[in-house]
């Protein structure tokens, strides 16, 4: 095999990122009241917002549950397998579940997603597949469809964990909007790092308004997220 040249492998890197960067662009062309609709529902949750996923998708939801605690709304991630073996009881009918999956097909995930319906916990789930299992089990279900390009081979998750990461990194800003957190709070449960060296707080977020909307079991959106 001839070596690459420099030129080549920068090149094939930069398509790369290119096609995960359309995977996210994808999200914002096509948000629509779907998001809002689940933004309703995160705002006034009496509980806390407990994510969840299986793979790369478990690794989104421990990143999203901290990056939503930072921002003012509690959340926490759980494994789902963790979930099916006792962690569960950790759950009140209160909290609302977001439960990931690409492919919808997860076996861990899906049954944590219907437990979790039976113990009257609400369920978003995000998912990439319309009419995938996940969604069955789905009080609110959100439709990601996968940017192939943006995943090698069509299934390894990369541009589309990136996208499931997006669509909840601005899920928090707007929670923490609407919730008027402000950046004192974030500075003050964050005092160590690089942040707990910061001194003077940013200028303070425009607040935003989330119209409260009724909690409706099974209330589907086929939307092109």
């Amino acid at each position: 095999m001839t070596p690459s040249t420099p030129d080549i492998v920068v090149d094939t890197a930069r398509a790369a990122i290119r096609a995960e960067a359309a995977a996210v662009a994808l999200v914002a062309d096509q948000l629509d009241d779907s998001f809002s609709e689940a933004a309703s529902w995160l705002r006034y949750c009496r509980g806390k917002v407990v994510l969840t996923g299986a793979g790369t998708s478990a690794s989104v939801a421990q990143r999203s549950a901290h990056l939503f605690a930072v921002c003012g709304t509690p959340a926490f991630a759980m494994e789902a397998a963790d979930a099916l073996h006792g962690t569960m009881g950790a759950l009140t009918r209160d909290d609302i579940l977001i439960a990931m999956s690409k492919g919808g097909g997860s076996a861990e995930v899906n049954a944590f997603a219907a437990l979790a319906r039976e113990r009257h916990v609400r369920v978003i789930t995000l998912c990439s597949t319309s009419d995938a299992e996940l969604t069955r089990h789905a009080d609110l279900a959100i439709h990601i469809p996968a940017h192939d390009a943006g995943d090698p081979g069509g299934f390894v998750a990369m541009g589309s964990t990136l996208a499931y990461s997006a669509w909840l990194d601005a899920m928090a800003l707007v929670l923490m909007r609407s919730r008027q957190y402000a950046w004192a709070d974030v500075l003050a449960t964050h005092p160590r790092g690089a942040v707990g060296h910061i001194r003077t707080a940013p200028a303070p977020l425009d607040p935003l308004d989330i119209r409260q909307r009724a909690l409706r079991r099974r209330h589907n959106f086929a939307c092109a997220l």
